[in-house]
């Protein structure tokens, strides 16, 4: 009876694992099975999702790939997937916020999963989960070994030392622990030095494009050999996807220059050519980047940069550190010439920023809001006699919207004013240099004076609010009492919406912070 029962048992405890559906080699997961699927698969990717994200769409097919991979080489890691629209205790358990946000747990540790922080292409995730389960480096005996590594893989690091404990071959594998979606191996053997025609100790990096493979040189060290990857595992020239821009975003080189042009121009050949010629001479410094401009998702970077798909051709170089900062060439050529000429001058330091503007409106002063641009700014928000009220806004920002009414009754209520001036900018077409403008609607006050101060309004959005902080002189009714950290923007939703407020963020047209952390943030 005793062996009946533990049969029974047995077969009752498969049954339950058997239950873990699958959709293309994907565990789907909610909380009914999921810490039955982590002691059954301690090693587990899990993406959170919501069934209507275009970001989790587009990551769908290289998310089943990537478990396909793994499947058939009879891996123990696994993917699994969550609906976080359903299982919403899940998504609150660990912490998600947007979508997708994809979680490591390893060892079958619920308590500290960690951020998938690769790309999004099935190799990319491949490798990543690979470095993290197994050792940083591979070791190659065979020749077999070498070329299978080097077929299935974009790019591949390899370590030639003879003597796998010099100080070089540990510099070697510090780096390789450093790095996550590139594959490493090291090989002392003679018969895969001659193979790569490899004479002497050094590393090499092989990849399925541009020159087929880079050899280093200079001292071994761990950061240099991180420099020379990370310079060396991109194209000369990537084309902007949804599938590439974590790597663009997630490297090291924050300069990036733009050659806007559509796929299908008959000249397109010819001009990748010097684009490509151009970025040969600052490997490592800039990244050289093809948008095809007639690609419907591409167009908000268009107009980001002032762009009409007319427009191009065109080159832009844009640097994304905290503050993004634009640069136009003075030449609409695109040689390799004027290229390297532009590039030239940025990374000498002799390049001012582009400013977008537009023209100064004929009526821009005839209403009680008056209509500012970049042309026209500085002289009126700096005009030392006036105080000026602006609003910063972007023309689809739904808040702007139910602001303007408001605005136009604070504007009549100061039309006749001496000292007040009441005004408006659109933020999507216009740049200023000395003010930054990270969500719309944003209200900075600019009072007289010689001291070109600029304070910002926090406060209640209404006439009343408006009022009492301009009859201040902008020093009462500035600040919402009830809102402890106004510029603390949700970072997760689809809506980008400031927490306390309900702001929409600036759109950063790349994305950024969704591709390097593969969260959403507005979708633009």
């Amino acid at each position: 009876v005793t062996m009946l029962k533990f049969l029974m048992l047995c077969t009752l405890a498969v049954a339950s694992r058997a239950e873990i559906a699958e959709e293309e080699d994907v565990l789907v997961l909610k909380k009914s099975n999921f810490d039955e699927a982590l002691q059954a698969h301690p090693n587990i990717l899990v993406e959170f999702y919501a069934p209507w994200c275009g970001h989790c769409k587009a990551l769908a097919p290289e998310y089943a790939k990537a478990a396909g991979m793994l499947k058939a080489e009879g891996s123990q890691i696994r993917l699994g997937k969550v609906d976080a629209t359903e299982e919403t205790e899940l998504a609150q358990e660990f912490g998600v916020r947007g979508y997708p946000t994809i979680k490591f747990f390893k060892g079958g540790d619920k308590e500290s999963p960690k951020e998938y922080s690769a790309g999004r292409q099935a190799d990319d995730m491949v490798n990543w989960l690979k470095k993290r389960t197994g050792p940083a480096v591979n070791t190659l005996t065979e020749v077999t070994d070498a070329e299978s590594l080097i077929a299935d893989n974009e790019v591949a690091v390899i370590g030639f030392f003879k003597d796998a404990n010099s100080d070089d071959a540990k510099a070697y594998e510090k780096a390789a622990e450093a790095m996550d979606d590139v594959p490493f191996a090291i090989t002392s053997s003679d018969a895969v030095y001659s193979k790569f025609e490899v004479s002497k100790d050094g590393v090499v990096l092989f990849k399925k494009f541009d020159e087929g493979r880079n050899i280093f040189d200079g001292e071994l060290t761990k950061d240099g050999l991180l420099a020379f990857v990370k310079a060396n595992q991109l194209p000369l020239v990537i084309e902007f996807t949804e599938q590439t821009a974590p790597k663009i975003f997630g490297g090291d080189i924050k300069s990036h220059i733009l050659m806007f042009l559509p796929k299908a121009a008959s000249d397109f050949q010819e001009k990748m050519e010097q684009f490509k010629k151009a970025a040969a001479g600052f490997k490592g410094q800039i990244l050289f980047i093809f948008i095809d401009s007639d690609v419907d998702d591409n167009q908000r970077i268009l107009e980001f940069f002032g762009l009409k798909k007319e427009e191009c051709p065109a080159i832009r170089l844009i640097t994304l550190e905290d503050e993004m900062t634009k640069y136009k060439p003075e030449s609409k050529d695109i040689t390799a010439e004027s290229i390297v000429a532009f590039c030239t001058q940025f990374v000498e330091g002799k390049l001012k920023p582009h400013l977008m503007s537009q023209d100064i409106p004929e009526d821009w002063d005839k209403n009680p809001v008056k209509v500012l641009v970049g042309k026209n700014f500085e002289e009126v928000a700096f005009d030392p006699k006036k105080n000026v009220f602006i609003e910063f806004y972007a023309p689809w920002c739904g808040h702007c919207k139910q602001l303007a009414p408001i605005w136009d009754k604070l504007g009549e209520k100061y039309k006749d004013s001496s000292d007040i001036v009441v005004a408006k900018m659109d933020s999507t077409a216009n740049e200023i240099e000395s003010v930054k403008v990270h969500s719309f609607p944003t209200l900075k006050f600019f009072p007289a004076g010689e001291e070109r101060q600029v304070i910002d309004y926090n406060g209640e959005r209404t006439l009343e609010g408006f009022t009492k902080f301009l009859e201040s002189g902008g020093k009462e009714g500035g600040d919402l009492d009830d809102a402890d950290d106004l510029s603390d923007l949700e970072d997760g939703g689809e809506d980008g919406h400031d927490e306390a407020r309900g702001d929409e963020s600036h759109p950063d047209p790349f994305n950024r912070h969704h591709f390097t952390s593969l969260r959403t943030l507005p979708v633009l």
